[in-house]
């Protein structure tokens, strides 16, 4: 059986519109660089910055350095909510967070990938959700189409490729359901 091969140079991504003008895409790389993904403590004027750019910001989130965002104008997060160091959200497509999440440092939120099967590598672009009072691990990994539902848990270092259950906490790579979430007062 012949195998074909992966062909980079018909790569086509056209139909893709990140949003928002190329000369707005061009002065947002250099604020995330300058101000978002910086070193300079502070929430606030990151805050600031991503409304600026269309962003969806709730009161009370706290933002630590060196922060990678994507495309803020596709960014939604509520009240609240936590985003760890070296937090890479790839939004790509919509990513929506609720109220009272935490999304513990070197996270990543993975809105694109690549379809292996193709000759041309396309692009696959997909949505990612948090529901209210989930909680991201370190280094862990939540990919395109996922929906993390109200208080689940995605441990460190783990990756999830399809969606999670509420209150309930998943491990591995791919990630599984290891147990119920349990909320103590």
């Amino acid at each position: 059986m012949e195998h074909l091969k992966t062909d980079l140079s018909a790569f086509n991504n056209k139909w893709y519109k990140p949003g928002s003008f190329f000369i707005m895409r061009i002065f947002w790389y250099i604020i995330n660089a300058l101000f978002i993904h910086s070193w300079i403590p502070g929430s606030a004027w990151r805050s600031f910055f991503l409304r600026l750019y269309g962003a969806d910001i709730g009161y009370g989130c706290v933002f630590k350095p060196h922060v990678n965002i994507k495309y803020p104008w596709n960014l939604e997060i509520g009240n609240h909510t936590w985003i760890g160091e070296r937090v890479w959200i790839d939004n790509l497509a919509k990513v929506s967070i609720a109220d009272n999440c935490c999304i513990s440092q070197g996270a990543l939120l993975l809105c694109g990938n690549h379809n292996y099967k193709k000759q041309t590598f396309d692009l696959l672009v997909g949505s990612i959700t948090l529901e209210e009072g989930v909680w991201i691990g370190a280094k862990s990994i939540v990919t395109a189409n996922v929906t993390c539902k109200s208080h689940s848990v995605l441990s460190a270092g783990s990756v999830a490729t399809s969606n999670l259950d509420e209150y309930s906490i998943y491990a591995g790579n791919p990630a599984v359901k290891i147990r119920e979430r349990k909320i103590e007062i």
